[in-house]
């Protein structure tokens, strides 16, 4: 194939890609995204098979064979539920994959010292530095949310002046070998350093910040894609890996602003420690905590006339999120206005909660962002707060003291009842607890949330 020709075709690949973009702001376009962005891929990988710079053809055949093989079981095998984890580990692959190729780069470009020129020197860094981490954190995010290790902020003496020598360490390994010094050991130096920053790097953030720490990483492994790009002269790279980086830098930036925390904080605040909060303070103050059965519940939603359902981690854990669509339907065929209060950073990923009652069916008008949901809790008989903690504590609002104070909330307490489906009080991911439990307004109802919600199904059906 003509170089121009493959040109143009990679053109065709970029602009798949910016529409895919495009389709996947929103829910409602997402499957056309979905299908716009492999496209756009199938293309790419036609016009690279088809360039006379291929040199083995069955070695790529039997790395997609293995890979292709590996990605259609596991969409297919793991359940929606697991998606954050999913998306960790594929963004580490692709990390990973980018420090690979700057470690075959630079055995090609430098058999010998003095042949590797500086514009792919420093390609080659930034690929080994940036992928390298990706992978890493990436792994340990993997774990934490898969919980093979705690999610709780693990943190140890001098962490932060321990990671920031040993970043400074992979950066001056990166400049001894742009300078010019083309020494094996030093590339693998920094490979294996930037690895062991990655995994220090993750550790000590909370399980509550994960959704944040997913757009970096994926931010991270789209920079170094694009670097890749240049190591390999392949414009698709470049455009697609820079693509990646900025959507996921702005995605990261807007989670922050989600929980009126900075950057900085989330990275390096190691937010999420078990705490003794306000709500214990005021039980002991005389607050307490008024739980009620699933047949009272039934009756304050089925003679309501506005339900607003609050779904969070705790309904993606029970995989209750097609009950939860029955129960809307039945509510609403007793003449309920049901809709659904989105938080930006609910779930373990940006969307889990659009994405798991988007599998369920739930009409896409129906889901509200909470700058929408809010103004309507006031008007609301029945907040119904399934499995989300942290995304309703009040205490963002008007304790000072706590870590989430400034977060922006869904105002569930406006509205005249809150119903919580939650299995115990123990605080949510985040280790913070939440005095919206002993408020006056609140009745809990304790148990495995898609338990609570098949008997609450049950008894609103034979109201």
């Amino acid at each position: 194939m003509g170089r121009n020709l493959s040109n143009l075709l990679y053109l065709v690949t970029i602009v798949t890609f910016i529409l895919a973009l495009r389709f996947l702001s929103s829910p409602a376009h997402a499957r056309r995204g979905n299908q716009v962005g492999a496209v756009g891929m199938l293309i790419a990988i036609a016009v690279t098979f088809a360039r006379n710079s291929v040199v083995s053809y069955w070695e790529i055949l039997v790395g997609m064979a293995i890979g292709g093989t590996f990605g259609a079981v596991a969409a297919r095998k793991v359940k929606m539920t697991a998606m954050p984890q999913m998306v960790a580990l594929f963004n580490g692959v692709g990390g990973g994959a980018a420090a690979l190729i700057s470690l075959a780069e630079f055995h090609r470009e430098a058999p010998a010292p003095g042949h590797l020129h500086g514009d792919i020197s420093a390609t080659i860094v930034l690929s080994a530095l940036i992928g390298s981490i990706s992978f890493a954190g990436s792994m340990v995010a993997f774990a934490k949310l898969q919980e093979l290790i705690r999610g709780r902020p693990i943190t140890y003496p001098l962490q932060k002046l321990g990671n920031g020598l040993l970043f400074a360490a992979c950066v001056a390994a990166g400049v001894a070998i742009v300078a010019g010094t083309e020494r094996q050991w030093l590339l693998w130096a920094l490979l294996g350093g930037a690895l062991f920053f990655g995994v220090l790097f993750v550790l000590p953030i909370g399980g509550a910040d994960m959704p944040v720490v997913i757009s970096l990483l994926n931010a991270f492994t789209g920079l170094a894609a694009a670097a890749t790009g240049f190591e390999l002269e392949n414009n698709v790279l470049i455009v697609s890996g820079m693509l990646v980086g900025a959507s996921g830098t702005l995605l990261t930036l807007m989670m922050g602003r989600a929980m009126n925390r900075s950057i900085a904080n989330v990275l390096f605040g190691a937010f999420g420690q078990v705490q003794a909060g306000p709500a214990a303070a005021a039980a002991t103050d005389g607050g307490t905590v008024r739980s009620a059965s699933a047949e009272d519940v039934a009756v304050m939603l089925a003679y309501a006339h506005k339900v607003v359902i609050v779904p969070g981690y705790g309904m993606a854990v029970a995989q209750a999120q097609h009950d939860v669509r029955q129960l809307a339907d039945l509510l609403e065929d007793k003449g309920v206005d049901v809709s659904y209060a989105i938080h930006p950073v609910a779930g373990r990923m940006p969307g889990h909660m659009n994405v798991l009652l988007a599998e369920a069916n739930v009409p896409y008008p129906q889901l509200k962002e909470m700058d929408e949901a809010n103004p309507e809790f006031p008007r609301t008989d029945v907040a119904l707060v399934i499995g989300a903690n942290d995304v309703v504590n009040p205490d963002a609002r008007s304790n000072t003291g706590s870590p989430i104070y400034g977060m922006p909330i869904l105002n569930v307490d406006d509205a005249q009842t809150v119903v919580v489906l939650k299995r115990s009080m123990n605080p949510g991911f985040a280790g913070i607890d939440n005095p919206l439990f002993l408020n006056p307004k609140t009745v809990m109802l304790f148990g495995d949330a898609k338990e609570s919600i098949l008997r609450l199904v049950q008894d609103v059906k034979s109201l």
